[in-house]
């Protein structure tokens, strides 16, 4: 519905229901199945403009059938807006989300179960400007605040500074020199400051391949001990390998704190092939592994977690409107400590609207 010069006014929706057979993703395994029901609206404006942006909120209801104690009604806000004229790009965009689902950081370890509920709100801002004909600049900020309901788990305020120098090497690749400054404060564990100097590149490096890549030093310095040096890594690509067949790849190695104040090591890897089957038909299949390096502590002892997580989905649409979505999720962490290892299967189908 247009609702003003350039802008319309969405109802979305998704009806959903999920086979569970570890809900806590924990080591002592406990099933559910879980019915799904998101009602929301979206406004979008600035269509074919150069500002534009959208406005999405969305209130999302789960069920349990064997835990009905664990029912949740989460709320859900973003906004994002962006601006270009060619020589100047601003991207803005915030988030508020109401969040009750474990990950592999975000659980409980050992017999005690449960969900961890918190919220996040983030915010971005980044601009880009042309300095000539061949070089460009870049900065940005983010913050995340997240606020953890349960306790033994450290409330934090993340803020990330990138700063990156663009030069044009060919017509559709840019080499860059950057510098991202992160300070990260928490409630639980030591506060910390990343400092990463790095080289890299991005845009079109063949016909078929595009995305981008940054890699060079990173050092970590801890409020409570010493300062860790490595190599980081943050890269994305996408390779078109038929005209409907397309993979995504991603690789990263960067420090980070858990929720519980652990320092950790962690290298990742991650893959997603697309395609598309016909104009109503989509398949995708996805893996991803990330190694954990949790250091030890004067009151916990350091492990080596290795978690896998694998995906295969299909989705069929409809008409302009809605579209219906199966996929199945597999997940799986081991570690040098058994309580905490988990395996987890989830069977999901879904119908979405947009209208």
């Amino acid at each position: 519905m247009a609702i003003g010069d350039g802008a319309e006014l969405f109802l979305t929706g998704t009806v959903g229901v999920r086979s569970d057979d570890n809900i806590f993703l924990s080591s002592n395994k406990e099933s559910d199945v879980i019915f799904d029901i998101n009602p929301g609206v979206e406004v979008t404006f600035g269509k074919n403009a150069q500002v534009n942006g959208a406005l999405t909120l969305v209130d999302a209801f789960a069920n349990y059938s064997s835990n009905s104690s664990i029912n949740t009604n989460l709320f859900s806000g973003d906004f994002n807006s962006a601006f270009d004229d060619g020589k100047l790009k601003l991207d803005f965009a915030t988030g508020f989300h109401e969040l009750n689902q474990n990950t592999v950081d975000v659980r409980p370890t050992g017999p005690v179960g449960g969900l961890i509920r918190r919220d996040a709100f983030s915010a971005h801002g980044s601009a880009e400007a042309e300095v000539s004909q061949v070089t460009a600049v870049a900065v940005g900020l983010d913050y995340v605040h997240t606020n953890y309901k349960r306790a033994g788990y450290g409330d934090s305020d993340d803020y990330t500074m990138p700063i990156n120098f663009y030069y044009k090497w060919t017509p559709k690749v840019d080499l860059s020199a950057g510098y991202r400054y992160r300070d990260f404060q928490t409630a639980v564990g030591s506060d910390s400051t990343d400092h990463f100097f790095n080289v890299g590149a991005r845009g079109e490096f063949t016909p078929k391949l595009t995305g981008k890549f940054a890699v060079g030093y990173l050092e970590r310095r801890l409020q409570k001990g010493a300062s860790e040096n490595t190599i980081g890594l943050d890269a994305s690509l996408t390779a078109a390998l038929t005209p409907k067949t397309s993979l995504q790849l991603g690789a990263a190695n960067a420090p980070d704190t858990s929720p519980q104040g652990l320092q950790q090591k962690n290298f990742s890897l991650n893959g997603v092939l697309t395609t598309n089957i016909s104009d109503q038909w989509s398949v995708n299949g996805g893996l991803s592994y990330r190694a954990i390096d949790y250091q030890a502590t004067a009151t916990a002892a350091g492990r080596t977690d290795d978690y896998v997580e694998g995906s295969l989905g299909a989705t069929y649409t409809v008409n302009a409107y809605a579209r219906v979505v199966g996929a199945y999720t597999y997940r799986h962490n081991s570690s040098d400590i058994s309580s905490s290892e988990f395996t987890n299967n989830v069977f999901s189908v879904a119908a979405s609207f947009r209208y």
